[in-house]
């Protein structure tokens, strides 16, 4: 056993040393797990098969070396002050980015590029763009980025990649195919080509400038004098309303009500203006929240995303699940009906049927009869084919915060539990994840912000925690302990929903299957009293509104929502509100056998083989 072992550890020894040697990362971490992810220096990989072939090897190095590529050539700071806040535009903004990092490495390291072509070609195979048959079956984000990797790394696309590639090559050409030329000239100066990169996203129509210009023909026509007075003016205001934010809470409440546009200026007022060039000024209006305030953290740096299993000691979540697996006894009768119904609705749907009256096929030996009555009468055939059912993930974000603490996040548990039991049954990947900050009123991220003196507009001054109880690939028996960490005293504080929201999609959007449905279950709207006693009112909700709106009409996710005693009708478009928890798992199957049923045909079929016999 120990020997079969031995190259599995002797890979992930030589990987770290690896990643640690091109990153120059003394402090890099590398741990293995379901899936490909880097967190600041903590890198973790998908776990290697114990008969490791050649080209698990292969791939496997790719995505470490792309991870020590990052981290070597990229620097995050920069990134994100030049990242558009756009979804669509900042998905295509960091692609490029991504590309340009192995670009680099390829040129500097001979061995590096094998290994990320070998990557990129599991990354393909992963995503199933062999399958895709309609343009809009691919992100703009991903096809561009297969088209950067042929420009900047000279890579010879995979047939799949391909295939993806063809529905948008031609129209891709015609945008963005002379700004490589520009592009691959600075692939070694970051800021540079983050510049670059606002042309690009121009020319893809995902950024705007015309309003930007509209306003600097406008600021033209002032004299420089009159510029100058009005800049010092601003400055002044700035200062005023700074001032006053330190003041009572009276006044606090006063420069709240004067609009979010004065928030706005005090949080541009501490920038540097060199960092703030127009196509700056327009990703801050195209953010999908309100005009007036961009959304934006204090800092990230305290932020979490977390396995559930690394949150509790072994003993104490096998406690917890035992304490949920007693509240779900009693109701296994009415929530396993339930499931049986959804099951049996699913499995339907993946059925056979026959096609009878054919000319050829297999031989129908009931309609026999006929031929033995009557000679002349012709055979007949009938054929058998499969309704098409399609490739399914679902993804349940549940509501962590405190409000749910008691019954509430009891029955979501058990109704989370029963669902990933019943969707695995029928073939559909079940993904569960939890959302809350680490702190009540703010965390360390608060305390950085009281260290820098307070400045204003800070954003979103609490930690996320961002936690995983069962991933899309781990089966149910792995993750059925870590359910029972909702049950766990202390773990439930605040939430912020845009961002919980904006995490599982994008978690979505790298899947491959073919249909992906994010279910949302909370109790209310997002609250965390740190944030909203340095922002405006609404700054949290307007930015999940902003994420809905986002995901509903321009991306390829299905969403629905569930609130409990909380009206979220007024936030999502499909959405079910019930007043009490116990109702919980009835809605929760109820709202999936309707989306189920809404776009269960939307694939044509595949043509038949046989020919029906003329009348």
């Amino acid at each position: 056993m120990a020997s079969e072992e031995n190259p599995v550890e002797e890979f992930r020894r030589v990987t770290a040393a690896t990643m640690r040697a091109i990153s120059e990362r003394e402090d890099l971490q590398l741990t293995f797990g379901s899936e490909a992810r880097l967190v600041g220096n903590n890198a973790r990989l998908p776990a290697p098969p114990k008969d490791m072939a050649e080209k698990d090897i292969a791939h496997l190095r790719g995505a470490a070396d792309a991870m020590a590529l990052k981290l070597k050539f990229h620097d995050e700071a920069l990134h994100r002050s030049r990242a558009p806040a756009a979804p669509d535009a900042r998905a295509v903004f960091e692609t490029l980015e991504q590309v340009r990092v192995e670009a680099l490495g390829a040129q500097q390291y001979k061995g590096v590029a094998g290994n990320l072509r070998a990557a990129f070609q599991e990354r393909c195979k992963q995503a199933g763009y062999a399958r895709v048959g309609d343009r809009e079956e691919v992100s703009i984000a991903d096809v561009v980025g297969m088209l950067s990797r042929e420009k900047l790394l000279g890579e010879e696309l995979p047939v799949s990649a391909e295939n993806a590639l063809g529905y948008w090559r031609e129209w891709l050409q015609h945008r963005i195919g002379p700004d490589f030329d520009q592009l691959a000239t600075l692939i070694d100066d970051q800021e540079a080509f983050a510049k670059a990169l606002d042309h690009v996203l121009v020319h893809l129509d995902l950024l705007d400038l015309e309003n930007d210009e509209e306003g600097d023909e406008e600021i033209s026509e002032e004299t420089p004098e009159e510029q100058d007075s009005d800049e010092s003016d601003d400055e002044g205001e700035t200062s005023e309303t700074s001032e006053s934010m330190e003041g009572d809470e009276d006044e606090s409440e006063q420069d709240e009500e004067d609009g979010p546009e004065q928030m706005d200026d005090d949080a541009m007022a501490g920038e540097d203006e060199e960092d703030l060039p127009d196509s700056e000024k327009r990703r801050r209006a195209q953010a999908g929240e309100s005009s007036q305030v961009k959304y934006k953290a204090f800092t990230q740096e305290f932020d979490e995303e977390i396995d559930a299993m690394e949150l509790c000691e072994p003993e104490e979540l096998a406690r917890l699940r035992q304490h949920l697996d007693q509240q779900l006894a009693h109701l296994q009768g009415v929530i396993g009906r339930l499931a049986n119904r959804l099951q049996r609705r699913l499995m339907a749907k993946q059925s056979r049927s026959w096609e009878f009256d054919l000319d050829e096929g297999i031989l129908d030996a009931a309609r026999l009869t006929r031929v033995v009555t009557n000679p002349l009468y012709p055979l007949s055939f009938k054929m058998e084919h499969e309704t098409e059912f399609r490739d399914t993930v679902v993804s349940l974000l549940i509501d962590n915060s405190g409000s749910m603490r008691g019954r509430p996040i009891a029955v979501a548990a058990m109704s989370a539990d029963i669902l990933a039991r019943t969707l695995e049954r029928c073939g559909v990947k079940v993904e569960i994840l939890g959302f809350t900050t680490r702190a009540w009123k703010g965390g360390q991220a608060r305390e950085k912000w009281l260290a820098e003196g307070k400045p204003a507009g800070p954003g979103r001054l609490n930690d996320l925690r961002h936690i995983i109880y069962k991933s899309a690939d781990a089966p149910y028996r792995r993750a059925r302990k870590s359910l029972g960490l909702m049950l766990r005293e202390g773990l439930l504080k605040e939430n912020i929903d845009g961002e919980a929201l904006l995490w599982a999609h994008s978690r979505l959007l790298g899947r491959p299957e073919q249909r992906r449905i994010l279910m949302v279950i909370s109790d209310g709207a997002p609250v965390d009293d740190s944030s909203l006693s340095v922002n405006p009112g609404n700054y949290l909700e307007n930015h999940l509104r902003s994420m809905i709106e986002y995901i509903e009409t321009r991306s390829p996710i299905e969403i629905a929502a569930i609130g409990i005693g909380h009206d979220v009708t007024r936030y999502y478009r499909r959405a079910v509100t019930i007043m009490d928890a116990e109702q919980l798992g009835g809605t929760m199957m109820d709202s999936l056998t309707a989306l189920f049923d809404e776009k269960a045909d939307t694939k044509k079929k595949p043509p038949r083989r046989g020919r029906r016999r003329a009348a």
